[in-house]
C-alpha cells in the first residue's frame, strides 16, 4: 500500500535493487532490506509508545494558495505538486517551512522521523518522530538542531486516541478558527557513505493543555503566528528565548471531537477521516 506524499518527491530510502526475479520472487538482498526496515519501524514505534508517543498522525488539507499566504511564502508551486492529506503518518514526507540565509522562508518537503547527521543507520529516524521540549538542549539527537535547524511542520489538525471502556476512540484536534498552523519542528540533513542525502524532521512535544490532557498527557507544540519568525530565525540560539516558544497552546483556542475509526489505518487518507463521529 502506498499513500501519496504531500509533494512529489523521489523516495530516497530504497537502494537500487532489481524489483523482481524471474518467477516473481524478490531477490534475497531486497527481501532482507525490506524485512530489516519493517522490523526497525516496528521497534521504533514500540519504543515511542513506552515514551508517551505523541503526535503520531496529523492532517494538512488547506489549499496551497492559503498555505503560501498564511506563512508569507513568495515561491510558487504547481497545484499538481501538492496533495491534501488527512492521515499523515511517520516516515512519510511532510510539508515544512524553513528559513534561508537572508531571512526568506522556503517551503520544502522533509521525511518525518529525524535522522541525526552522525547516525550510522537511517532507521534511527523511525524512533525520532517526536522531540520532548524539556530535553531538547541536552539530548544528542536534538541539541544541535534546536539551535541551528528549526522548522515549522504544517498542519490543519492532529489525532490522538482517547481511552474508553469500549476501547480507544480517535479524536481530531484543531484550532477553533479552523486555520492551519505550524508545529515546532527540528530538521537535519543526513548522508550515507555513498553520498545519498535524506532531509528529515521531528515534531516537538510538550505537556498537554486542559483540552488535550483528558486524552493524552503530551501534545505537539503549536507555534503562535506572531513568534514563528523567532522560532525559524537561525540567529536566535538563546535557550531562554526558545523555551518561551515551547509552551502548550491555549486550550480556549482549540477544540477536539471524536472521529471515525477509519483513521486507525494508514490505508485511509480521505476527508471522511476528519468528519465528526455520528451517534
Amino acid at each position: 500500500m502506498q499513500v501519496g506524499p504531500i509533494l512529489r518527491v523521489v523516495p530516497q530510502e530504497l537502494p537500487d535493487f532489481p524489483l523482481r526475479r524471474p518467477g516473481g520472487r524478490l531477490p534475497l538482498q531486497m527481501s532482507c532490506f525490506i524485512l530489516r526496515e519493517r522490523l526497525a519501524l516496528w521497534r521504533g514505534l514500540s519504543d515511542l509508545g513506552k515514551e508517551l508517543f505523541m503526535c503520531g498522525r496529523f492532517a494538512l488539507f488547506s489549499s496551497l494558495d492559503a498555505i503560501l499566504d498564511r506563512f508569507e511564502l513568495r515561491q510558487e508551486l504547481p497545484e499538481s505538486g501538492y496533495t491534501p492529506r488527512y492521515n499523515i503518518m511517520p516516515t512519510q514526507p511532510v510539508l515544512t517551512v524553513i528559513a534561508l540565509q537572508g531571512g526568506e522562508r522556503d517551503l520544502t518537503s522533509l521525511r518525518w522521523g529525524l535522522i541525526p547527521s552522525w547516525a550510522k543507520d537511517p532507521a534511527i529516524g523511525n524512533r525520532l518522530i517526536n522531540a520532548r521540549a524539556e530535553t531538547l538542549f541536552e539530548k544528542p539527537s536534538f541539541r544541535a538542531a534546536v539551535r541551528e535547524r528549526r522548522c515549522l511542520i504544517l498542519a490543519d489538525g492532529f489525532y490522538e486516541w482517547r481511552r474508553t471502556e469500549r476501547g480507544k476512540v480517535p479524536m481530531y484536534i484543531q484550532l477553533k478558527s479552523k486555520r492551519h498552523f505550524g508545529f515546532a519542528g527540528l530538521w537535519e540533513s543526513w548522508r550515507s557513505p555513498e553520498g545519498r542525502e535524506i532531509k528529515s524532521c521531528s515534531i516537538v512535544t510538550t505537556e498537554s493543555n486542559e483540552l488535550v490532557r483528558p486524552i493524552h498527557n503530551r501534545m505537539p507544540v503549536i507555534v503562535h503566528q506572531e513568534i514563528e519568525g523567532l522560532w525559524l530565525d537561525p540567529q536566535v540560539r538563546s535557550e531562554r528565548e526558545l523555551r518561551e516558544v515551547l509552551r502548550p497552546y491555549p486550550a480556549k483556542e482549540m477544540e477536539a471531537y471524536a472521529v471515525s475509526p477509519l483513521v486507525n489505518s494508514p490505508a485511509h487518507d480521505r476527508p471522511e477521516c476528519i468528519e465528526p463521529l455520528r451517534g
